[in-house]
């Protein structure tokens, strides 16, 4: 169980979601840089529509808890093995929802957190079944450190994004750089789903995605969040 804090309040706020869905391929320059973090099957065009995947929710961890990459990654002997950071901004559903209009969208929005969609990409771009086994591994999910509330973000369509990698900048943009922005995403996925009171929607990476490995400490800061922080560890 994770209880994110709340942002200028005592309460704590317990994850609990039904789903976990992310999007990839929302920030153009993340696009055309697809083709060189292995992300099979698509070409660097601009999507027509949301490219979307689940995460599983078992890979959710907290602030300050180990990534860890598993030992049974090396029994398929990869040429090249790699794991990703993915720094995202990610909201919170506040109540079902299905067919919102855009003009509604922020009603069905809790609030706001960091993200890493971390991502073996072997896994990832090996798999003919899609992405989720390589997004979904366990500790693969790091949130936090606060959940703000929407009220308090202030133009979520506005905040700096970045990731550091043993105190390097190694991502750096700004989340009004998505392809979809987040009232397009709630009215495009609720019009193919009833998105459910808690779930998590993650909005896309920045350009800049690169392998983490064995004591390595991956920060994901978003404008008005803070730092999700969290080292890692080779299982």
């Amino acid at each position: 169980m994770i209880e994110l804090p709340i942002l200028n309040s005592e309460e704590k706020y317990t994850l609990n979601p039904r789903k976990i869905v992310a999007l990839g391929l929302n920030y153009k320059e993340h696009v055309e840089e697809s083709v060189s973090v292995l992300a099979s099957g698509f070409k660097p065009e601009i999507p027509g529509e949301p490219v979307i995947f689940p995460k599983a929710v078992s890979s959710l961890i907290a602030a300050e808890q180990n990534i860890i990459i598993p030992s049974f990654v090396d029994d398929y002997n990869f040429e090249e093995p790699r794991t990703d950071y993915e720094a995202e901004l990610a909201f919170i559903i506040s109540k079902n929802c299905r067919n919102a209009a855009e003009a509604d969208a922020m009603d069905y929005i809790l609030g706001f957190t960091c993200l890493n969609d971390v991502s073996q990409r072997n896994l990832q771009t090996g798999d003919k079944s899609g992405w989720y086994r390589g997004k979904s591994l366990d500790t693969y999910c790091p949130v936090g450190p606060v959940l703000v509330k929407t009220a308090d973000i202030g133009d979520p369509q506005n905040l700096n994004i970045q990731c550091r990698l043993n105190g390097k900048v190694v991502q750096s943009g700004n989340t009004g750089q998505m392809i979809f922005p987040i009232k397009k995403i709630i009215a495009i996925l609720s019009s193919w789903y009833t998105l459910e009171k808690g779930d998590i929607i993650s909005t896309g990476t920045p350009s800049g995605v690169g392998p983490i490995n064995d004591g390595d400490i991956v920060e994901v800061e978003i404008e008005n969040i803070g730092v999700l922080r969290n080292p890692v560890v080779k299982e």
